[in-house]
Parts: C-alpha cells; sequence; structure tokens
C-alpha cells in the first residue's frame, strides 16, 4: 500500500515538474529570445522527452522556405507641396484712374501680349494730343530759328552784321532744336502712358488670381492678376541634407497627388543650401503640363534611385512582435529558433531582409504567429512558388 502511494506522489511531482519546466522556458523566451536563456531553453526543450521518457508532439506542420535574391529598385520617400514654377503677378503702372474693362477671370488660359483690363484713357488722350500740339509748335519755332542763323551767317560774310549777332542766332538755333527734342520726349511720354491704360499678358499661362474689378481704382505696383508663367507647375520635395545628395538632376519621381492620382515628374535641381534650423533641403521637381497636380496642394512621392540587390522573403514569414521583425529558423531536430531580422523595403508581398539572416537559411513560410521559439513542428515540402518579383530600375 505505501509503494503504491508512493509511485503516485512521483507521478505527481514528475508532472508538475514538466508544466513548471514548460512555463518557465515560455517565460524565458518572452523576456528575450537571445543568449543564454534561449541556449538553456533549447536545451532544456530537447531534454525534456528523455526525462519524462515519451515523445513531444509537433506543434504545427510547416514548410520551408529559403531566401531570394532580386534586383530592386532604390526609392528615397519625400514630402513637399506643388507650387508653379513661376507665377507672374500683374498690376497697373499708371494709377489714379478707373478700371472700365476687366476681360479674364481665374482659370482662364491667356496668351502673351493679349488684353487683360482696359484703364480709362480719356484724360491720358487729351494729354497725348496736347504733347502733339507742342511738337508742332517747337517743329515751327526751330525752323525759323534755322533760317535766321543761316541769314545772319550770309549777312556776316557781306559785314552787314557784327559777329556777335551771329552767335545770337546761333545759340537760338539751338535752344529751338532743344525744345524741339523735349517736345518730342513729352510725346513719347504720353504715348507710353496710353499704351499703360491697357493692362497686358506678359507671358502664355493660365490666371490663378484676380483682384481687379470695374470701377475700381488703378493704383501702381497694386496686383490685379497672377499668371502661373506657360502653366508649368514644380513640386518642392523635403528631403534631410544626407539624402540631398543622392538626388541629381534628370531622375524621376513619382508622387501621388491629393485625389490619388499619380504624376511622374523629372528633377530640375536640388537646393544648394539647407534650412539651418529643419536640416532639410528642397528638391525642385518639374511635372508635365496637363497633369492632375494643383498648385498649393500637398504631395508625397518618392525619387527612383537605381537598383539594388535584395534578400527577400514573403511578407507571410516574417513576423512582427513587441515593434521588431523575427523569422523562425530550422535547427537540427525540427525545432524552431526565433530569430531577429532587419528588413527594409517592400515590394507587392514580399520583404527585404537586411540584417540577421544568412541566404541559405531555412525559415518557416506561413504560420509563423502560432509558434515559439524552441516548438517542435513537422516539416513538409513547400509548394512550388513563383519567384521573387524583379523590380528594375526605370
Amino acid at each position: 500500500m505505501q509503494m503504491k502511494k508512493r509511485k503516485i506522489l512521483t507521478g505527481i511531482v514528475l508532472v508538475a515538474l514538466g508544466i513548471g519546466g514548460v512555463v518557465a522556458t515560455r517565460a524565458l523566451v518572452r523576456d528575450d529570445g537571445e543568449g543564454k536563456q534561449q541556449v538553456a531553453v533549447k536545451a532544456a526543450l530537447k531534454a525534456a522527452p528523455k526525462a519524462v521518457g515519451g515523445t513531444a508532439k509537433p506543434a504545427l506542420t510547416v514548410a520551408l522556405i529559403a531566401p531570394e535574391r532580386a534586383q530592386w529598385a532604390r526609392e528615397l520617400m519625400a514630402n513637399g507641396t506643388i507650387q508653379p514654377w513661376q507665377e507672374a503677378i500683374i498690376g497697373a503702372e499708371i494709377g489714379g484712374l478707373r478700371l472700365t474693362d476687366v476681360r479674364v477671370n481665374v482659370g482662364d488660359q491667356v496668351k502673351r501680349g493679349q488684353l487683360l483690363a482696359r484703364i480709362a484713357d480719356e484724360s491720358v488722350r487729351a494729354e497725348l494730343a496736347q504733347a502733339r500740339a507742342s511738337v508742332d509748335e517747337a517743329q515751327a519755332m526751330n525752323q525759323e530759328a534755322v533760317a535766321n542763323a543761316s541769314r545772319s551767317r550770309q549777312l556776316h560774310a557781306q559785314n552787314f552784321i557784327s559777329a556777335q549777332q551771329v552767335t545770337q542766332a546761333d545759340a537760338g538755333e539751338q535752344a529751338a532744336r532743344a525744345r524741339l527734342a523735349a517736345a518730342r520726349a513729352r510725346l513719347q511720354a504720353a504715348q507710353v502712358k496710353l499704351d499703360q491704360t491697357r493692362v497686358l499678358a506678359p507671358d502664355d499661362g493660365v490666371i490663378s488670381a484676380r483682384a481687379a474689378s470695374v470701377g475700381s481704382l488703378a493704383q501702381p505696383g497694386q496686383e490685379m492678376f497672377r499668371l502661373i508663367r506657360r502653366n508649368r507647375l514644380e513640386w518642392r520635395a523635403e528631403v534631410t541634407d544626407a539624402e540631398l545628395n543622392r538626388i541629381v538632376p534628370g531622375q524621376t519621381a513619382t508622387l501621388t497627388t491629393a485625389d490619388g492620382s499619380e504624376v511622374k515628374g523629372t528633377v530640375r535641381m536640388a537646393a544648394p543650401t539647407v534650412n539651418a534650423q529643419t536640416r532639410m533641403g528642397l528638391v525642385y521637381v518639374d511635372l508635365p503640363v496637363g497633369s492632375a497636380a494643383r498648385a498649393g496642394t500637398f504631395a508625397r512621392g518618392q525619387f527612383a534611385l537605381g537598383a539594388a540587390p535584395a534578400l527577400t522573403l514573403p511578407q507571410s514569414a516574417v513576423l512582427l512582435r513587441d515593434g521588431f521583425s523575427y523569422v523562425f529558423q530550422i535547427e537540427s531536430g525540427d525545432r524552431v529558433l526565433l530569430t531577429k531580422v532587419a528588413v527594409g523595403r517592400r515590394v507587392a508581398d514580399r520583404i527585404e531582409i537586411l540584417e540577421g539572416l544568412r541566404p541559405e537559411a531555412k525559415v518557416v513560410a506561413t504560420g509563423a504567429g502560432f509558434l515559439a521559439d524552441g516548438d517542435l513542428v513537422r516539416v513538409v515540402a513547400a509548394p512550388a512558388a513563383p519567384s521573387a518579383p524583379v523590380n528594375k530600375a526605370p
């Protein structure tokens, strides 16, 4: 009877030790998963079946895969705003006169030299007529002075008048000539002022803003219209000072606009300086005319920096836990080892492995979320799968 009790107690102790060992093992794995604790856990799990005198049951049936190499495009992500390449501010060159006609509105396409607005020109035309009359008067006086000077020189040659009188006649001729030149200059100024009553487009483009209205008084330098020259827009992307050196003119940039449309542009230039506070520099990307981009909107995009080799795995093989990425490698005895890896680019359903995994390693293809470090698994042949996608740089 006592012997039987001893056997029962021994069995209970062994079961308790086995449960405690498994619980402690899982706690150690959650704690770190690396170093001496991981080695101790693996040794304990391998010895567990022998200690209890039985065989462990596989936790999961898995298929194994190896990392594949592919050529993937290198891309640099950036944010920025879409702005006009050049925006001309159009205003009046004369002031104090009212607007009598405004012929364009926001969004209108205009051509160089097209009439945008007209300013009242009655008073200017009156000044122009007065200037023409002054020119006629000065021209008549100049003719008279020329004739007097010529006659004086003839009389002086016959000794009828003195040299002083000849000098006076010559001075009168020069003064009359100067008065004629001044009158002609006033006429030209009046003509220019008349031309300024017509506000013209300085270049081809689209009207982006309008402040002019019929009846308002025009003032010199006051904004009346804004014009996006040649309909050209650019994406001004912000990148860090370290990334700025990787951008060169001619590279392709793809940005996504607010409505989800994709627009491809070309790098025109990178700023020669960076902001001293933010340590960010601007990259200017020319956008095609007529694209879905709109000035003033925010856009995300990426720059194509060429192609580079990548060691890739399906995303189903990578486990995200506590903000880090892991994979399960297979070890001898069909047990899995939780391995921390660094990940990079993502293309379709594959992800780049930067560190932590050898190219010849074998990892669990799917079901990583149901495994723990050191679990026993049953390995089956992996189904045939297409090779890793090749993403070539444009």
